[in-house]
C-alpha cells in the first residue's frame, strides 16, 4: 500500500470538519465535499474558527494555521472530491442503507488503491464494506466529537479488512496526533458501546429523580476522574444520535440496558437535540455552538 497522501472527507458536518481539519493539519492535501454548500461553507468557518483560537491559546502558530488551511479545498461535487484521494473518510448521516449506497459510488469512482474508511460509531463496517467489489479496502475510523480536542481513534476492522490497510490508517491516525485503538467489527464497537450504556444509564437516573442533571455529571468526573460527565456528553454528541445508536444497539444485541429511556424520546420529540440546537439536558449558550 503506497503512502497516503491525499485525504478526502465525505461530509461536513459536526465531524467531518474537524476530521478535515486534523488531516490538514497533519500535512495531508485535503477534500472535503458536503450535498449541502452551506454546510459545506459553514464547515470552512468552523476550521477557520478551530484554528484562530489554537491560534490565540498559543498551541499553534498563525504560520502553521495558515499552512492547514491552505492544504483544505471544500469541492461540492463527490466524484471530483475524491478522484485523487489516497484515503477516503465518510463522516455522512448515521444510516446504513445511506452509508452502503455512498461506498457502492466510491467503490466505482476511486481507484482500487484507495482506503476507504466509515467514521460510524456503531453500524455494521461488514455491511457498509460489501456494498463495494473490494471489502479488503474497507475498515471504520471513529473520531471522537470535538475531533480537533479528542485523542482517541477507534479503527474497526471487519472479517475482510486488509493488513496493511490497517497500518497505513493507523500510520496516519498517528500523524494526526491520535491515539488508535483496533476494535473487532461488533455492534456499538468498544466506545459507543461502553458510553452508551452509562449514558443511558444516566437518563434513567434523571428520569427518576435520583439526582439532578450536574449533580449525576459531577459524580461522575469528581468521583471516577470522567473529564465530562454522561448527560452533557450526550448532548454533544447529539440526543437524536444517542437514540439512534441505543435503538440500533438495543435491537441488534437484544440487551435491556440499550431501550432507550422514554426521557430520551420524549427530548428528541421536542426538538432538543443537545448542544447543536441549544438545548438537550443542559441550555446551551450562543456563544457555546461555534
Amino acid at each position: 500500500m503506497s503512502r497516503i497522501q491525499q485525504v478526502a472527507v465525505i461530509g461536513a458536518g459536526t465531524m467531518g470538519h474537524g476530521i478535515a481539519q486534523v488531516a490538514a493539519m497533519a500535512g495531508f492535501a485535503t477534500r472535503i465535499t458536503d450535498a449541502d454548500e452551506r454546510v459545506l461553507a459553514r464547515a470552512h468557518e468552523r476550521i477557520q474558527g478551530n484554528l484562530a483560537g489554537a491560534v490565540r491559546r498559543e498551541k499553534l502558530t498563525q504560520t502553521a494555521a495558515d499552512a492547514a488551511l491552505s492544504r483544505i479545498v471544500a469541492v461540492p461535487n463527490v466524484t471530483e472530491a475524491v478522484r485523487q484521494a489516497d484515503l477516503v473518510i465518510e463522516a455522512i448521516v448515521e444510516n446504513l442503507q445511506a452509508k452502503r449506497d455512498l461506498f457502492c459510488l466510491l467503490d466505482q469512482v476511486t481507484s482500487a488503491e484507495t482506503v476507504l474508511a466509515t467514521n460510524t460509531s456503531s453500524l455494521s463496517v461488514g455491511q457498509i464494506a460489501a456494498a463495494t467489489g473490494n471489502p479488503a479496502r474497507v475498515l471504520g475510523m471513529h473520531f471522537f466529537n470535538p475531533v480537533h480536542i479528542m485523542r482517541l481513534v477507534e479503527l474497526v476492522v471487519h472479517s475482510h479488512t486488509d493488513n496493511d490497510v490497517l497500518a497505513s490508517t493507523r500510520a496516519v491516525a498517528i500523524s494526526m496526533g491520535k491515539t488508535p485503538i483496533v476494535v473487532r467489527d461488533t455492534p456499538g464497537f468498544a466506545s459507543s458501546r461502553l458510553g452508551l450504556a452509562l449514558g443511558l444509564e444516566a437518563m434513567r437516573m434523571l428520569e427518576a429523580g435520583v439526582a439532578s442533571a450536574e449533580d449525576i455529571d459531577t459524580a461522575m468526573q469528581l468521583g471516577y476522574g470522567h473529564p465530562m460527565g454522561p448527560l452533557r456528553v450526550s448532548d454533544l454528541v447529539g440526543l437524536d444520535v444517542r437514540l439512534q445508536i441505543a435503538e440500533y444497539l438495543h435491537r441488534e444485541l437484544d440487551a435491556p440496558h440499550f431501550r432507550p429511556p422514554e426521557i430520551l424520546r420524549d427530548k428528541v420529540r421536542r426538538g432538543e437535540l443537545g448542544k447543536k440546537v441549544g438545548k438537550g439536558f443542559y441550555e446551551w449558550s450562543k456563544n457555546q455552538l461555534s
